[in-house]
């Protein structure tokens, strides 16, 4: 089982998508085997980027049920020690998952051989782009040094939060009530954070003589999300981009590690219009220098044990969606 790098944004437009194939070939280049597997469902196009033609099946094929395996759908893309798992290229459709191919998917992942997987997800925070990217407490955001984007990014990690402390429990549980209720109610920026709020459930699951509580609070403690700061234009940026960290912490008490700030480079829209990551054509250029510097943080890293999450068909945002419609019912 190779060690899982989840890569998500909070808004498309950032360069998630080129940071993740430049991540794959410095990996690759550094001696270690990665699989670079397309979950950006429904705007698939990592193939692109690695200049391997459209022709072969990729994850529309398990949505599909036309294939069985993610492994039997490794493609080599020309690099050595460098794999693909396409996206949904032939099978349009498959970007709204049902839970239990969602399931099947986060398992294959877990059985690929490789060092490393990278798994390219979609832009936004949609329950199953968290659910993908929480399957590691350290996956990486990627965003720019731009207020809407930062802003966009701090959403992303509050609903990966809220998300993990939610699938601590079980489907149907008084905690999962509470969560909502604190997700409802809660002011930004007033009262407690989201981590002593998961302190709080802790305390009161143990007085009941529980055990989940305790757990979910050492799993809101052990995320760490790393972030990159891709497009940068000098020392301003980097105070921009330091707001993430700010904002993180006074409202979700959740720490974060910047593993990269890359400056902008003229040479990366060139790079994607040639169909060949700028780490195997000009890897002294700045956007490589940076995104070696990201390797660097990630081969010293050491391996952390995936969160155990509870699993189900009851999303939190069905169930948020279904408390403001009580209120509103009962509004006279």
């Amino acid at each position: 089982m190779g060690i899982l790098i989840p890569i998500a944004s909070g808004k498309g437009g950032v360069g998630k998508t080129v940071f993740s194939a430049n991540l794959g070939t410095v990996l690759a280049s550094r001696g270690k085997t990665v699989v670079l597997v397309d979950l950006d469902l429904g705007g698939a196009n990592l193939h692109t980027y690695l200049g391997v033609r459209n022709k072969h099946p990729g994850v529309g094929s398990i949505v599909w049920k036309k294939e069985k395996s993610l492994e039997n759908l490794v493609v080599p893309t020309g690099m050595d020690r460098l794999y693909l798992v396409p996206g949904d290229n032939l099978l349009p459709g498959t970007a709204n998952l049902d839970f239990f191919t969602k399931r099947r998917i986060m398992k294959e992942l877990l059985e690929l051989t490789a060092d490393y997987v990278i798994v390219d997800l979609g832009a936004g925070a949609s329950y199953n782009v968290i659910d993908f990217w929480l399957m590691a407490p350290n996956g990486i955001v990627v965003t720019v040094p731009e207020i809407p984007s930062v802003l966009n990014a701090y959403s992303f990690l509050k609903t990966a939060a809220f998300r993990l402390l939610f699938r601590s429990f079980g489907k149907g549980s008084k905690e999962r009530e509470r969560i909502v209720e604190f997700v409802v109610n809660r002011t930004e920026g007033q009262g407690d954070t989201f981590l002593a709020f998961a302190e709080e459930l802790a305390r009161e699951d143990a007085q009941r003589g529980g055990s989940k509580g305790a757990k979910a609070l050492e799993e809101i403690r052990r995320l760490r999300p790393r972030v990159v700061v891709n497009m940068g234009n000098g020392q301003d940026d980097a105070t921009i981009a330091q707001r993430l960290r700010e904002i993180s912490a006074r409202n979700l008490g959740v720490g974060m590690e910047f593993i990269s700030y890359i400056m902008r480079d003229p040479y990366v829209p060139a790079s994607v219009a040639d169909r060949a990551p700028l780490a195997a054509t000009a890897p002294g250029s700045s956007f490589v220098r940076g995104v070696n510097a990201a390797a660097e943080r990630i081969l010293r890293a050491p391996s952390i044990e995936a969160p155990g999450l509870e699993l189900d068909d009851e999303d939190l945002f069905t169930m948020i969606e279904k408390a403001f419609d009580e209120e509103e019912n009962q509004s006279p």
